[in-house]
């Protein structure tokens, strides 16, 4: 049977739990957002079963309404039942929270209220918040971790796991379990203390979200040279995916070039000049360039250094 005929046909029928080799690849997972949809088949794909999608508590009934919904959807891709934290059945071994921060430790005092009877571990997936965020579980004998995927997840998109930095920090059994998901997921995975877990997740933001800023701060940059949006976005994209590799295969100072690494100041004056006009942008250009002069090798380094403490104030946005 071609392999996504047998995927097919896991994923549509019921899981049968025969036995506790079955019982511990169990998987019950909170939220159905955009880690969880991408996480559960992932997971299923590996031939754990999931064996419920439990939709997040909400006091507004139109919300908890399209929480359910979206539970259902996905609980049908993966075989598994959807379900409310009221009638969950709680008889996965693994309890999988992949809820917003601020629901972590609400969702794990409502869930360990019920008793749960087959769960032995639970994970939540907070790149900030340490494992203690789901005490209440751990109170009732569960074994408990935070497993952070170093991976960006948005709505219609599924990334794949493979290759991608798991953090784990919890109890030794927690973090083991933890250990050995991944590297069925493809991924690879390392102990984190818990006094490092936010330069960690200040790490994180830097790779996506404030890198998306900065894609946008280019996108500012290049409407001043005449381009719409869209073209600077898709004309940026050669040269940024070539820095890429670049840094991937020669390292930083192997992957540097412009005007820095030349020395040019009159270039950098011009660039400061134009982007008086825009002082975000030319903020963070100037912020860059400290760094550059900091990190990087450069020419000319006292003059480009005096050049942007001279020119490089931005006013008040």
């Amino acid at each position: 049977m071609p392999s996504i005929l047998r995927y097919a046909a896991r994923v549509t029928r019921k899981p049968v739990l025969g036995n506790k080799a079955d019982q511990k690849r169990t998987v019950a997972i909170v939220g159905a957002g955009s880690l969880a949809s991408a996480l559960a088949p992932a997971l299923a794909e590996a031939g754990y079963t999931i064996t419920e999608i439990i939709a997040r508590a909400r006091t507004q009934s139109r919300r908890r309404l399209r929480s359910l919904e979206r539970a259902r959807t996905l609980a049908k891709k993966v075989g598994a039942r959807a379900a409310t934290v009221e009638n969950a059945a709680l008889d996965a071994a693994l309890l999988w929270f992949c809820v917003p921060d601020r629901e972590i430790s609400a969702a794990a005092s409502a869930l360990a209220g019920r008793g749960p009877s087959g769960m032995r571990f639970a994970f939540h997936s907070s790149g900030a918040l340490l494992s203690g965020e789901l005490g209440a579980l751990r109170k009732a004998g569960v074994a408990v971790a935070s497993v952070h995927p170093l991976m960006t997840f948005v709505a219609q998109v599924r990334p794949s796991l493979a290759g991608v930095p798991f953090a784990l920090e919890g109890d030794a059994a927690a973090t083991k379990l933890a250990r050995r998901i991944v590297g069925d997921l493809g991924g690879e995975s390392f102990l984190l203390p818990a006094r490092r877990k936010a330069a960690y997740h200040a790490w994180a933001t830097m790779t996506s979200p404030l890198l998306l800023a900065y894609l946008v701060t280019l996108e500012e940059a290049a409407r001043e040279a005449g381009l719409a949006r869209e073209d600077a976005r898709r004309m940026s994209l050669p040269i940024i995916r070539q820095t890429l590799e670049n840094y991937r295969n020669c390292g930083p100072e192997q992957s540097f070039s412009g005007p820095f690494i030349r020395g040019d100041a009159e270039t950098v004056a011009k660039h400061l000049a134009i982007l008086g006009k825009h002082p975000r942008t030319r903020a963070v250009y100037v912020a860059l360039a400290r760094t550059v002069l900091a990190r990087l090798p450069v020419e000319n380094g006292k003059q480009l250094r005096r050049l942007l403490d001279e020119r490089g104030r931005v006013k008040a946005w």
